[in-house]
C-alpha cells in the first residue's frame, strides 16, 4: 500500500497512529455529552434545551451547533404533534372571574393552582387524566384518573393536592369553565378549604396555557410513543412519566432550566412536597 501511495512505511504509521487535534477532541468530548443528555432525557430534549444544560455545566455553546452534532449522530427529540383537549363547556352553571389573568410567574409556592383535565386513547376505552399544578415551580401535586369524566374526579385530585401541599391562605384555584369545575359540588369543596374560584374566559386559549402546555408535553413526549392496551397500562406509565421524569428531571425554561424539584430546592426552604401516586 505504501509503494502505491507513494510514502514511506514510517511516515503511513506516524500518519495512522496520530492523535486527533484539539479541535477534533474536543467536537468529539461535546457529541458524547451531547448524547448522554439525550439518552438521560429518554430522548425527549432537542438542541434548545440540551444547549442550554451544556452551558449550566461551563460549556460554551450555541444552539447551530449544538443542533449540527444531533444530526450527525443522528438524534432528534421524539416529540410528536400538539394534542389539544376541549372542555365540556356547554352549561349553564356560574362561570367565575379570571383572577389570574395570565399571570403565570408566581413568587410563591402554594399561592397558585391550575387544574385541568385530558384524555388518553387505549384499546380498552378512553381514560380521563385530571391534574393539579402549583404554578410557582410547574411541579404537578396531584393527579388522579378514571375511566369517564365526571366531577369525582376533578373533586379527587383537589382533595389529594390540598393534602400533599400546605396551601397558602389567599391561595387561587385556576381552571377552564368546564362542567366539573363549575359544578356546585366543585365549587362547595373550594369554598370549604378557602381557595378562591378563578376562570378562563370564554374563547381565550391563552388563560390555562400553563397547564395545558404540560398536557400537550405529557402527548408528545410519553403518550403518542404507547399503544396502550388497558387503562392501568396507561396510568403507571403516566405516574412514572410524572414521578421519575416530569417532577424530578424535566428542565423548564420558564425555571432558567431547572426541574421543578430543583428550582423549589433553590428558592424555598420549606421541606420537599409529598407526592402522591393515583
Amino acid at each position: 500500500m505504501c509503494q502505491v501511495l507513494g510514502v514511506s512505511r514510517s511516515g503511513f504509521y506516524d500518519w495512522k497512529n496520530r492523535k486527533p487535534s484539539a479541535r477534533i477532541a474536543k467536537r468529539e468530548g461535546l457529541k458524547k455529552l451531547i448524547y448522554q443528555i439525550y439518552i438521560k432525557s429518554q430522548k425527549r430534549y432537542g438542541s434548545p434545551k440540551i444547549t442550554q444544560i451544556l452551558r449550566r455545566h461551563g460549556h460554551t455553546v450555541t444552539q447551530r451547533t449544538v443542533s449540527r452534532l444531533m444530526k450527525e449522530l443522528g438524534i432528534r427529540s421524539i416529540t410528536k404533534k400538539k394534542y389539544k383537549a376541549t372542555p365540556h363547556s356547554n352549561h349553564h352553571l356560574p362561570v367565575y372571574p379570571n383572577l389570574l389573568n395570565q399571570q403565570f410567574k408566581v413568587s410563591q409556592p402554594g399561592s397558585v393552582w391550575v387544574s385541568d383535565i385530558t384524555y388518553v386513547y387505549t384499546k380498552e376505552g378512553w381514560l380521563y387524566l385530571a391534574t393539579v399544578m402549583d404554578l410557582f415551580s410547574r411541579r404537578f401535586i396531584g393527579w388522579t384518573m378514571a375511566p369517564r369524566m365526571i366531577k369525582e374526579l376533578v373533586m379527587s385530585v383537589l382533595n389529594k393536592a390540598y393534602t400533599i401541599q400546605e396551601p397558602r391562605e389567599s391561595l387561587i384555584h385556576h381552571s377552564d369553565h368546564g362542567s366539573q369545575y363549575a359544578s356546585i359540588e366543585y365549587q362547595n369543596l373550594l369554598r370549604e378549604k378557602g381557595i378562591q374560584s378563578s376562570m378562563s374566559r370564554k374563547g381565550n386559549c391563552y388563560d390555562n396555557a400553563c397547564i395545558e402546555s404540560f398536557h400537550s408535553i405529557i402527548k408528545k413526549e410519553l403518550i403518542h410513543h404507547h399503544n396502550y392496551k388497558t387503562r392501568n397500562e396507561a396510568m403507571f406509565s403516566i405516574v412514572e412519566y410524572i414521578l421519575t421524569f416530569y417532577n424530578s428531571k424535566r428542565v423548564h425554561s420558564t425555571l432558567n432550566y431547572m426541574s421543578s424539584i430543583e428550582f423549589e430546592k433553590k428558592h424555598t426552604t420549606k421541606k420537599p412536597i409529598l407526592e402522591c401516586t393515583f
